[in-house]
């Protein structure tokens, strides 16, 4: 299943969301990572129709389909992922994030533990700005944070004239060279090969950039800004998946992330990489959340 829909706020605004799954299903707000969009859910569809899952993937305001929102914060997504469970009937549900999508689900966890049975972090991002050193991170992550330290309006710029190129659809036959040149581990490489793969990481990243360099960037800015509440604030489950081959966020900072968590079981998964552990792992992963 995968339904495209708009859900329209009181100011005129536009929340887009996509469906995949089992429509009758266990109910999981799926949230995409950086730079991405809601087709990531793709990698779902096949295992949560087979578990009875329904996944509902919302794009982040500015996102693809839906509208920015000025000086968004991270406070702002549980409300609007609220306004997403109230428009769809549901009340309880889980919550899946993958990469960038880990604050909006501690997020969400903390403003509503009420409604939130569970959440699953596949190769999370920490909180960026309590780090002490940056070294768990990878090496491009490391070079915008410093410029968005040191020279924020420079990192604008370069978002800007990175948008014509990062949101044009690169032809089948340039996909190996591509993935020559993002130096990915082996197992990322592999996985990334697989077509359905390739698609849902990169066809929902270029929809991102398509809509607006603006949406990244808040989204961006987010990460390297406190979240405003403390990871022990969390008191939901948690199940914390992460490769250890992960580039983007090292498997040492996952750790730390597990030893601050109330109530974690981490995952930590040898020969799995960022993007490899969500493409192999997805039906376990699944699994492991509607269980809880």
């Amino acid at each position: 299943m995968n339904r495209e829909n708009l859900i329209h706020l009181n100011d005129g605004a536009v929340v887009a969301f996509d469906e995949y799954g089992d429509a009758t299903g266990v109910p999981v707000i799926f949230c995409h990572g950086w730079p991405s969009s809601r087709t990531m859910a793709q990698l779902t569809d096949e295992p949560a129709s087979e578990l009875g899952i329904r996944i509902i993937s919302p794009d982040r305001p500015g996102i693809s389909g839906s509208s920015l929102q000025p000086n968004r914060t991270l406070a702002d997504w549980p409300r609007l992922l609220q306004r997403v469970a109230d428009h769809l009937g549901v009340g309880e549900f889980r919550i899946l994030a993958i990469s960038g999508g880990a604050p909006y689900a501690y997020a969400a966890a903390v403003a509503m533990p009420e409604r939130v049975r569970a959440i699953a972090v596949v190769a999370g991002a920490p909180p960026i700005a309590e780090l002490s050193n940056a070294q768990g991170l990878l090496p491009l992550y490391r070079w915008m944070l410093a410029l968005y330290r040191t020279r924020p309006e420079l990192l604008r710029r370069m978002f800007h004239l990175a948008r014509p190129v990062l949101s044009v659809r690169p032809p089948i036959r340039f996909r190996p060279l591509l993935l020559k040149l993002l130096m990915l581990r082996p197992c990322d490489a592999e996985s990334l090969r697989d077509a359905a793969a390739f698609e849902a990481i990169f066809e929902s990243q270029r929809r991102a950039w398509r809509a607006s360099a603006e949406g990244v960037i808040a989204d961006a800015q987010i990460y390297a800004q406190p979240w405003g509440f403390s990871v022990e604030e969390v008191h939901v489950p948690v199940r914390l998946w992460h490769g250890k081959q992960d580039r983007a966020f090292s498997f040492e900072l996952a750790e730390e992330m597990a030893k601050r968590l109330a109530n974690c079981k981490a995952r930590l998964i040898d020969n799995a990489g960022h993007y490899s552990l969500p493409i192999r792992h997805m039906r376990a992963i699944l699994e492991d959340l509607v269980s809880v």
